[in-house]
């Protein structure tokens, strides 16, 4: 029989102080502490006292064995943590097991934690649970229903809930559990756990800090987020409904300053809270029926845990999960959609496709939707080195549990990544200091304002349909962006292809130039064509800017930076979208000469530019594409891709990576999109007449991408209107 079924030890206090002395030569009062399975008792010896614990005739003198060494490894793992020691080898006396605690002092606490308590204790069942998941002992697999890895077999147990509307609520959580739960738990960090890590087996101190954690008697092989349940549900217990959730988050973010939680853990610990209160419920109304004379102590917990379990159920499982840190449940996309365009369409650009792609994770070159359904991803530079990339989201993460803050301060990334992004630039080129903004706009508004500084000028070169940025001056350098009749004076126009620039212009401060040319429909223009055009802005007293924004990280496939495959010197280099692979980064990288002439040198500064988590992405970045060798990796995949599209005869441009597809008219581009869409490639448009497709995949997209992008092509392209 399990000790659950099996009769507790039935000992008087006198017979326990008796005990004590002969089985331990402790001699003191005795004073019953109160246990669910076992005999606890005080004993006072005048001198600080101890606990003798006189065990279940059901329990395993190995699962004691467990407490114990789990106690000592704890001990040894984390001395600062206060776990009650044995004071003594474990003895028997009548055939049961006997055991000596050293006592700890303290009170209990409930409901009235203050929020830095509640905070404390859950960050000091982390300690504990750091300190055990090294730990290991055969008999941890041990088989008690406490355990909330057995949830589902509370369900015989249920016949003992006499009120058949609360027997009814602890089904529809048992039912959430076997619905929500048990498909995922294969998948939990699990470890030998406390197990019942709660207001009951600690004691706090005047502070409400815990003095003592006690009574390993639950101790077993568990999921580490149903450990944390079980503590959650004593935390939540007695409070008002209208505080409950706001605790609750409040110990979630204790945990997790230790111990950050798994996507699912998170997930299900709204369930496995409700799993422990319908578990405490069940077991004390089986128990009572077996053990009437024990009651007070079995039901001790059961008001407030029905009262919890029926605000539980009346909010609903998925409520209640969301509220503890599950994701919201994700809304229909025609809803989404309205709520969209109600909240952010008088300003934000229109969704890409006719039918919205509502993306729910990424994954490489893969985006998945919230239907489930998979698309490649042919469009998105961004996500250079791939959606997601486990390095750059691990060095984001690691960086913002250590610190962030701003460049007034000095730390490590900032110079690392400033250094690192000197070195990838050509040796003869001068390129000596850097700046960090947040975004590409902002590096072209500083290049910018450097420009107009230095050259003491405001006149500007950009290609016919260029883009360059959002920003007051930036837009008006971005003809792409340019309403109908708006031609800034000050900005000069020029042609693509060609780049032919007036050698007569007045007043220039800069030149910008994207090397791929991407939003005048992809050209690549030649090495000559370049050189002329740097030759002519410096003529005409300007700076060249090399905006690799879009054509930057080795999309074209030649060198890191496009302009390197030109044989060209710029003299500001502008970095952004991919640079952070999502995660917002860019920079400014010019020369000191340059910069000693711009009035507002030293003075510059961005609140969130070259944070150290940025920064920490940002290398990430380049360490991906050396060690993935991405630059040859695009040259030779979007060799083979821009052949595979020629095959189709189709008026294919670009290079690398970046590849552009003529077609006749912009309707002919957009059904394309669509159609390509609705096959599950997504890829863009371009050019002034928004009639060229633009493929711009992450640069991890590879041979096998390229043969279902050219497949869909083909079908797609070979529609008639």
């Amino acid at each position: 029989m399990s000790v659950l079924e099996t009769q507790p030890p039935r000992f008087t206090a006198d017979e326990v102080a008796r005990i004590a002395n002969q089985v331990f030569g402790v001699q003191g009062t005795a004073t019953d502490l109160g246990s669910e399975r076992d005999a606890t008792f005080l004993i006072d010896d005048g001198r600080g006292g101890a606990i003798v614990k006189i065990s279940n005739p059901g329990e395993d003198g190995a699962v004691l064995d467990l407490e114990a060494a789990a106690i000592e490894h704890v001990r040894r793992i984390d001395p600062e943590l206060p776990v009650a020691r044995p004071l003594a080898g474990r003895a028997t006396f009548e055939g049961h097991h006997v055991r000596l605690f050293e006592r700890l002092r303290g009170r209990t606490g409930g409901p009235t934690l203050s929020d830095d308590a509640v905070r404390t204790f859950a960050e000091t069942h982390a300690r504990l649970n750091l300190a055990l998941r090294s730990f290991f002992h055969p008999a941890a697999g041990r088989d008690l229903l406490w355990n909330l890895a057995h949830t589902p077999r509370l369900r015989p147990l249920l016949d003992a809930i006499d009120d058949r509307e609360r027997r009814a609520v602890a089904e529809r959580v048992l039912d959430t559990f076997e619905a929500r739960v048990a498909p995922r738990w294969p998948h939990l960090r699990a470890h030998v756990v406390h197990a019942d890590f709660t207001l009951g087996n600690v004691l706090l101190d005047e502070n409400d800090r815990i003095a003592a954690i006690v009574d390993f008697g639950d101790c077993a092989w568990s999921a580490q987020v149903a450990d944390f349940a079980v503590a959650l549900a004593s935390l939540l217990r007695g409070r008002q409904n209208d505080d409950v959730f706001r605790v609750g988050r409040l110990a979630v973010d204790g945990y997790a300053s230790r111990i950050p939680f798994e996507p699912d853990e998170l997930a299900v610990l709204g369930h496995l809270v409700a799993a422990r209160l319908a578990m405490i419920v069940a077991i004390s109304a089986w128990r009572v029926r077996r053990y009437p004379e024990n009651a007070e102590y079995i039901q001790a917990e059961d008001d407030e845990s029905w009262a919890l379990l029926e605000h539980f159920d009346g909010l609903g499982p998925e409520t209640v999960a969301h509220e503890l840190g599950a994701p919201a449940a994700t809304r229909p996309t025609g809803e989404l959609a309205q709520r969209r365009a109600d909240a952010l369409g008088a300003l934000l650009t229109p969704l890409t496709y006719t039918k919205p792609v509502h993306v729910v994770r990424g994954e490489g070159v893969w985006l998945y939707e919230a239907d489930g359904s998979r698309l490649l991803d042919a469009y998105n530079n961004v996500p250079v080195i791939g959606h997601c990339h486990p390095r750059v989201t691990e060095a984001v993460v690691r960086q913002t549990r250590r610190l962030n803050t701003h460049a007034r301060y000095l730390y490590e990334p900032l110079v690392e990544l400033a250094e690192r992004l000197l070195a990838t630039m050509p040796s003869d080129a001068g390129l000596d200091t850097v700046m960090f903004v947040n975004s590409g706009s902002e590096a072209n508004d500083m290049a910018w304002r450097i420009a107009t500084a230095a050259a003491e000028a405001r006149g500007a070169v950009v290609t016919e349909h260029a883009y360059h940025g959002v920003t007051e001056a930036i837009a008006d350098l971005s003809p792409e962006e340019w309403p109908s009749g708006y031609r800034p004076a000050n900005v000069t126009r020029i042609p693509v292809p060609g780049l032919q620039l007036d050698p007569d212009v007045d007043g220039l401060a800069a030149t910008f130039l994207d090397f791929g040319l991407t939003s005048d429909g992809i050209w690549t223009p030649s090495a000559e064509e370049a050189r002329a055009l740097v030759d002519r802005t410096h003529e005409a007293g300007g700076l060249f800017v090399a905006d690799e924004v879009q054509a930057g990280y080795g999309r074209l496939g030649d060198h890191l930076w496009a302009f390197a495959g030109y044989g060209i010197t710029p003299d500001i280099v502008t970095l952004g979208k991919p640079m952070g692979n999502g995660y917002p980064v860019a920079a400014v990288i010019t020369r000191k000469d340059i910069v000693e002439r711009f009035p507002f040198a030293g003075e510059v500064f961005s609140t969130f530019g070259g944070n150290p988590v940025a920064a920490q992405a940002a290398l990430a970045v380049l360490d991906v594409i050396e060690d993935e060798r991405l630059v040859a990796h695009s040259a030779h995949v979007g060799a083979q891709l821009i052949d595979e599209l020629r095959s189709l005869s189709l008026d294919v441009r670009g290079r690398g990576l970046l590849v552009g597809v003529q077609l006749g008219s912009p309707a002919e581009a957009a059904r394309a999109v669509d159609r390509l869409r609705e096959t599950g490639i997504l890829i863009g448009r371009t050019g002034p007449r928004s009639d060229v497709l633009k493929i711009r995949p992450p640069l991890v997209f590879g041979e096998e991408h390229t043969r279902l992008l050219v497949s869909a092509a083909q079908v797609s392209l070979s529609h008639g209107d």
